[in-house]
């Protein structure tokens, strides 16, 4: 047996996983092809690279994702962390400065004496000792292909955007204003509002703009969570408004009132000098991208440093697949982690890497292995992932509807969910934090 546990990938995934082994005094080789090669969607140097949003989503523990991140701080995960350190203004969101996230987690891994990181890109799953398989959902050709023969199972697959990005200096705030959805927190989105005129007009031009070509698009997956702008609007004439788009709880200044739509616009580094498009997910040639979001109010002379672009992701039939702690049925001394599991989100794929990663150190000390109860958001989704009754599995955010109800009856949605959230950090206090 080897005398350390192999770690493919440093994306958020495998440098959970890595930091969580290390810090239980094993040594971890981190394999990460960066920048040697790079993906389609990969274009840092750093590791934990955030290729869409920089939005690890809502910080209240009335919203599943929320409490997740809350299980994982009482765990000591690195990449919360990390987050925590590098956050930007995002009302009751945790968002963060990209590349400072980035850069924060790099030299943690590398400055950690029970890591040594091996840049080169892995094409073959190692047959001998523990491995932890983080390669994310865009894996390589070639370890795609050694992943295929070791599960005799073919991929699934389902398309990914992310959404363009401006800076903050080309828009027009005699048109745009801050403002937090009803009030909550502080007023940290830019808020762009619109006429019926506008906004029809705009979603004319949405509707009809010319698309990339992204082959077998029109035949594939799509995330509801990273479902193209145009995609959504071509659903109806008013289903932007009722999505990314919506009014409700933002007043406009220059009315006194809520606007017919409003495009609200996210910090995307500390210095506020860069903002991304929220929900703006998108496929569109980028001169049709330039000219069909510029038609938005207070964008019209917006300068755009990143464009929304499309990725094919890819994830396994986890339930034929994996056990409830992320390890492979039929060789359970490998461990896959991150959105190749099927797990969907920042948060998500961290917390898959943190059980990864106990889990496999646990396997590697002839320890007992660590469970998580439906009780909690970490085994709501690792159970989720491994549920063999599941017949059309498809990619999940954590949300409560994964988690076992409660006894008690509470009509109040919010405080059902906190309730529900403050029964999962008291168990992990009591039952789970001390067992490793």
């Amino acid at each position: 047996m080897n005398d350390f546990i192999n770690v493919i990938g440093a994306g958020l995934a495998g440098c959970e996983a890595s930091w969580q082994i290390a810090k239980r005094g094993i040594k971890v080789k981190l394999y990460e092809m960066k920048p040697v090669s790079f993906s389609p969607a990969h274009h840092l140097d750093t590791f934990a690279e955030l290729v869409c949003s920089n939005s690890f989503r809502s910080d209240q523990l009335e919203n599943a994702v929320g409490l997740l991140k809350e299980e994982m701080r009482l765990l000591d995960s690195l990449i919360i962390k990390c987050a925590d350190e590098t956050r930007v203004p995002a009302g009751g969101a945790l968002a963060v400065d990209r590349e400072k996230f980035s850069k924060l987690v790099t030299d943690c891994i590398k400055a950690n004496d029970n890591i040594e990181i091996v840049t080169e890109e892995v094409t073959d799953i190692p047959k001998e000792g523990i491995t932890v398989v983080a390669s994310g959902p865009l894996t390589s050709e070639l370890l795609s292909e050694s992943i295929g023969q070791l599960i005799g199972e073919q991929y699934l697959h389902f398309f990914d955007a992310a959404a363009p990005i401006v800076t903050f200096e080309s828009i027009d705030m005699t048109k745009a204003f801050r403002a937090a959805r009803y009030d909550r927190g502080t007023k940290d989105y830019i808020n762009c509002p619109m006429t019926k005129e506008e906004y029809e007009n705009f979603w004319n031009e949405l509707t009809n703009a010319q698309l990339a070509d992204v082959k077998d698009f029109e035949k594939e997956v799509v995330f509801e969570g990273c479902m193209p702008v145009e995609t959504m609007a071509k659903r109806g004439i008013d289903t932007l408004r009722f999505g990314p788009l919506k009014p409700v709880g933002l007043i406009d200044p220059a009315l006194g009132k809520e606007a017919y739509a409003v495009v609200q616009l996210r910090q995307d580094n500390e210095e506020g000098t860069l903002y991304n498009m929220v929900g703006f997910q998108t496929r569109l040639k980028w001169p049709e991208q330039k000219r069909v979001l510029r038609m938005i109010p207070g964008l019209e002379n917006a300068e755009f440093v990143r464009y929304g672009v499309m990725h094919r992701n890819t994830f396994l039939n986890s339930p034929k697949l994996i056990n409830s702690d992320y390890s492979l049925i039929k060789s359970p001394n490998i461990y896959f982690a991150g959105q190749i599991t099927g797990v969907e989100g920042y948060v998500e794929s961290a917390s898959s890497g943190m059980l990864a990663g106990i889990n496999s150190a646990m396997d590697f000390l002839g320890k007992e292995r660590i469970t998580f109860p439906k009780i909690t958001a970490i085994g709501a989704l690792s159970n989720y992932i491994s549920d063999k009754n599941i017949k059309n599995f498809q990619p999940m955010n954590v949300n409560f509807g994964l988690m076992d109800s409660l006894n008690a009856k509470i009509k109040d949605k919010r405080k059902r969910y906190y309730e529900i959230s403050m029964r999962s950090l008291e168990f992990i206090k009591s039952e789970i934090k001390g067992c490793f």
